[in-house]
């Protein structure tokens, strides 16, 4: 599974601490989804990080 964090975050100029604290998931764990080396994460992580976005989850996955 691919997920476009990294392209959605950059685009509205967030680092990923600032993500981190605007979603409350940990900064490692969006590192791990932009990177790749985190595959599977909950439903609810990705709601939030969704949130914090201003997105949909489905506009997360690639």
């Amino acid at each position: 599974m691919q997920y476009r964090v990294k392209e959605i975050r950059e685009a509205k100029g967030l680092s990923q601490e600032e993500l981190a604290k605007k979603s409350g998931v940990c900064r490692t764990t969006i590192s791990g989804l932009e990177s790749g080396s985190v595959k599977v994460t909950s439903t609810k992580t990705l709601s939030k990080i969704a949130e914090a976005l201003n997105k949909k989850v489905s506009d997360l996955f690639l």
